[in-house]
């Protein structure tokens, strides 16, 4: 009951803070998020009501099918074209970010050897949602954004399998090199091979469905929202990364949606806004939890707060990771000045950073050596976004936003609505009939007030249902006034290149609004009589 609350409590906060992003549109709905997430904390009543914080169940509850839905949206060969760049960057770059950050930290704050590697190890992990929140209303490289991309989607593991190593130095005295290297291996391939071979078989067994009398769109689209899930523990409890499993079964999925996406296009277009809807959700409640972590780990290592090591600690971590990380961008990915400090910015570290400190809360390191890792990762955390925030206002060109958008897009929306009423005008129908359609095309412009959707409510309570033939021509009017707006914002598209995008979205708008007037029962029981 108190895991069913709390998981309430923030999913609610989280929908909010997307809400709040629809007024506050200059901010990123994650800073909003984190933001949220600090208020619920410092409030009494409903901070008290949030269970303890378990990394497992972040990784495997909400991190894993953001990471199975982030490999849905990557092309397969896309991935097959970085192969050589993912590896390098997910083994050699992290290893490179974990010496450097790792000497660094224990030259600089003067702690033992293995914590500063466990220190180094947790920093390793970048988040490609994090990175989203720092470049938004920003034009983002697609070169370098892809490098990100893809290094995010990789390195969790290789982030895994070193804290790993850290933690059997810190315990141990001394480190397995040839352990680790085994634990690494097996831990990519086998979760490659996992997430390949239960995606494809969980593919083929869903288009066995599609083509069969037996195929239950609900049960079927259920099935796919629990594959992240089911596949990450499977994987888990396989002793292979459960991290790389999932991103490997979202890129099967990619290539099936591209080849399947006719064969039922109710369930694909109901599949595409359930994973959009749980997209959302799940990366604004990612940064609730971030937000509302932060005061907490300020608040319960209030004694810390007068040692100043754990800022330093923080500060050399950061600056290790950018200073790598631009360096290996010049030399390995041939990038130019402006580009290397694009990449070596863009790689922010989020949620799984924090994930990963937590899980030493189940190993034999030391309390005041944990509190000291929260604080200290904290800091990197806050760090690679509000750096990269500020220094991508300058050496990023900025993106068109929705804002600077609206006016034009709203102008050709009343246009393409006209459109649509004087085709219906020119019809012959009933008057009632012509009046409905004609309220509804309206609706369309974004214009009606509550007050006029209340009288239309009321006038349809008041008026009989219309007969079988009205229904027809009312169906009728809508197809022939939607096409219009089509052929309208086919020309415009032509026409307004640098609009696009947003034209091709009320484009789809009239499709779905017509899937929703076709097919009437247009039966008059009348006609029997």
């Amino acid at each position: 009951m108190h895991l069913m609350l709390s998981t309430f409590i923030l999913l609610i906060v989280a929908v909010i803070s997307v809400f709040l992003s629809r007024v506050l549109t200059k901010v990123s709905v994650n800073y909003i998020s984190m933001v949220m997430g600090a208020l619920l904390c410092l409030t009494p009543y409903l901070g008290s009501h949030i269970e303890k914080f378990s990394s497992e169940v972040f990784i495997g509850m909400i991190v894993a099918p953001l990471l199975f839905f982030e490999g849905q949206a990557t092309r397969l060969n896309a991935v097959g074209k970085e192969f050589r760049h993912i590896i390098e960057m997910t083994v050699f770059l992290v290893i490179l970010c974990l010496v450097v950050a790792g000497f660094g930290v224990w030259m600089a704050a003067g702690i033992s050897l293995p914590l500063a590697f466990i220190l180094a190890a947790i920093s390793t992990p970048t988040d490609a949602t994090a990175m989203e929140s720092v470049s938004s209303g920003r034009k983002m490289p697609r070169s370098e954004s892809l490098h990100l991309k893809m290094e995010s989607l990789f390195n969790d593991a290789s982030g895994i399998i070193l804290l790993n190593m850290a933690v059997l130095w810190y315990v141990n005295g001394y480190i397995n090199y040839g352990e680790t290297v085994v634990e690494f291996l097996i831990s990519a391939v086998g979760g490659v091979l996992v997430g390949f071979a239960v995606a494809w078989v969980m593919v083929l067994f869903r288009q066995i469905l599609l083509r069969s009398s037996y195929n239950s769109l609900n049960a079927s689209i259920l099935l796919y929202i629990v594959t992240p899930f089911v596949l990450y523990y499977l994987a888990e409890a396989l002793h292979v990364s459960g991290i790389i499993a999932v991103v490997c079964a979202g890129l099967v999925h990619n290539a099936e949606a591209e080849r399947s996406r006719l064969i039922s296009p109710q369930q694909t277009h109901f599949g595409f806004d359930l994973v959009a809807m749980i997209t959302e959700i799940f990366n604004s409640t990612v940064f609730v939890i971030l937000g509302f972590m932060f005061v907490k780990i300020i608040a319960d290592e209030g004694a810390l707060l007068y040692s100043l090591n754990w800022l330093l600690i923080g500060v050399v971590l950061y600056v290790a990771n950018v200073v790598v990380r631009f360096v290996y961008g010049r030399l390995r990915l041939n990038f130019d000045q402006r580009a290397g400090w694009i990449y070596a910015l863009g790689g922010v570290h989020g949620a799984v950073t924090l994930a990963l400190a937590y899980t030493l809360i189940d190993t034999a390191v030391k309390t005041s050596d944990f509190n000291l890792v929260l604080l200290a990762e904290s800091v990197l955390i806050i760090l690679s976004m509000l750096v990269p925030t500020v220094v991508f206002r300058f050496i990023l060109k900025p993106d068109m936003t929705d804002d600077q958008a609206a006016t034009e897009i709203d102008k050709i929306r009343v246009a393409m609505v006209h459109q649509a009423i004087d085709a219906v005008q020119k019809m012959y129908l009933p008057e009632n009939v012509k009046k409905s359609v004609i309220f509804d095309l309206m609706t369309q412009k974004q214009r009606t007030r509550t007050r006029d959707f209340t009288r239309a409510w009321l006038e349809v309570v008041r008026r009989p249902e219309f007969t079988g033939a009205e229904k027809e021509l009312e169906m009728r009017a809508f197809m022939n006034a939607l096409e219009q707006e089509r052929q309208y914002l086919d020309m415009i598209s032509q026409q307004e290149v640098k609009y696009q995008n947003y034209v091709f979205k009320l484009y789809n708008e009239t499709l779905l609004a017509e899937s929703l007037v076709i097919g009437p029962t247009i039966y008059d029981a009348d006609s029997d009589q």
